[in-house]
């Protein structure tokens, strides 16, 4: 069959319709050799609308070579190839191979525009090894689904043409091309989970069943199929479980639901907030720690990239906080504070308008301090700074970031709630600073209170 594309594949690239701007992520393995070989040669493909990615992971020593090995195929067939190296180090209580698979998808979605394709090669076999790795792990029908054929990827879309492909075939399209592949040497290796299930778990298995691979890929597309049906209930009565800051959810509701459903509204929140899901011990934490703790409780769930705590009836999924600033000073810079003050620690900006006659000191920036308190008007009474965080509604996890205007040692403004007025020096001494750009920006703990 020299020069002729089997059926399997060329059905796979006739599903996928007209392109547009596509990419293929190029690995240089036979399936990714094959992947873009029958996309550069279709017949309906225009000039100029493929090009290719390769990632160097930086982890083998012959990487640089391959890298190579990949430019020389895509010249060939006139694709342009963006090599992204990535140099990954090990981390000590990580999975090297989930470590991996992260930052390539992260740079894969760095390079596509909004309406861009990232094809890649995942194959038939591929499929059925997701699938038993999930139930080995004790996935639920989210994971059994294995790997979905389309899917968001940055401002594009990640689409797997080849699901329904054996990897026989594909093996057998390069051979009949007569085209060069790379064979990566860590994939004989047997410590890694896949490699073991693909090179001694799978072969015994097809000996009795042939057709494992076509059977477990159907198993995946029901998965998938009840997966859809429970994000659907989980989607209607997440809008019943909203909290009170945009993004939360309320507790009191979540927690009048049965079970089942707590977890699926679980795991649909967390998923639409763009987090890794958490494995079921983290996940029996949220509904046994978190949701029934005392509403002054501070309790607190973290896994990989993502923090669950509550404060009052309110449910929050954040990135980890950073560490806070501490009792830090950002001094004005010369000639009158800035319109625009940078903050420390990825903390975002201060904006606003100085309204002091000049005869005070300058104001300066500090977190964390103690023992101050404020008058927010002419005509309130003094309140300390957790008096003024408990009326203004925001988490005890999140005032220590707080940023605090002091002109000398005297407290001016609290940045997002409210400025201080002081009856004994006239008129107000600031307004209140608007706080931008902070990580909890889209919660809205402060905004309506700055503006």
């Amino acid at each position: 069959m020299t020069g002729r594309v089997p059926e399997h594949v060329a059905e796979a690239l006739r599903r996928l319709g007209p392109c547009g701007d596509g990419w293929v992520a190029f690995s240089g393995g036979t399936d990714s050799t094959a992947l873009l070989h029958a996309a550069a040669t279709r017949a309906d493909h225009p000039p100029g609308t493929l090009r290719a990615i390769h990632i160097d992971h930086g982890l083998h020593p012959d990487s640089l070579g391959w890298a190579e090995h990949c430019r020389r195929i895509c010249d060939a067939l006139g694709v342009p190839l963006v090599v992204r190296r990535l140099n990954l180090k090990p981390i000590h209580g990580a999975s090297l191979e989930a470590t991996a698979r992260e930052a390539r998808y992260c740079a894969l979605a760095d390079v596509l525009r909004p309406g861009d394709l990232m094809l890649t090669a995942h194959n038939q076999d591929d499929q059925a090894e997701t699938l038993l790795l999930a139930l080995l792990r004790g996935s639920g029908v989210h994971g059994l689904a294995a790997m979905p054929r389309e899917a968001g990827l940055g401002r594009g879309r990640l689409v797997r043409p080849l699901l329904d492909v054996p990897r026989a075939v594909l093996e057998q399209y390069v051979r009949s091309f007569g085209l060069s592949w790379i064979e990566d040497p860590s994939n004989a290796s047997l410590l890694m989970d896949r490699n073991y299930l693909r090179n001694s778990v799978l072969p015994l298995l097809r000996l009795r069943w042939p057709g494992l691979s076509v059977t477990l890929a159907r198993s995946a597309g029901h998965c998938a199929e009840a997966a859809q049906l429970v994000d659907g209930v989980a989607a209607e009565l997440l809008e019943a479980c909203a909290g009170g800051h945009p993004g939360t959810l309320g507790i009191r509701a979540l927690g009048s639901l049965e079970l089942p459903h707590r977890k699926a509204i679980l795991r649909l929140w967390l998923r639409r907030r763009g987090f890794v899901l958490p494995d079921t011990r983290h996940l029996a934490r949220i509904l046994d720690e978190v949701l029934p703790a005392r509403a002054d409780a501070d309790p607190l769930v973290a896994w990989s990239g993502c923090e669950v705590r509550r404060y009052r009836d309110d449910l929050f999924a954040l990135a980890p906080l950073p560490p806070p600033p501490g009792a830090s000073r950002i001094p004005r810079a010369p000639g009158g504070m800035p319109p625009v003050l940078e903050l420390p620690a990825g903390l975002g900006w201060l904006q606003w308008e100085d309204v002091s006659d000049g005869s005070e000191p300058a104001p300066t920036v500090r977190f964390g301090a103690t023992g101050q308190s404020c008058r927010p008007s002419l005509m309130s009474r003094r309140r300390t700074l957790k008096n003024l965080f408990q009326e203004a509604g925001i988490p005890r996890w999140l005032r220590p970031y707080v940023p605090l205007v002091f002109s000398g040692d005297i407290l001016i403004a609290v940045a997002g709630v409210c400025g201080c007025r002081d009856a004994s020096r006239g008129p107000a001494t600031s307004d209140v600073p608007q706080w931008r750009g902070h990580p909890w920006e889209d919660l809205a703990l402060f905004r309506n209170r700055a503006e």
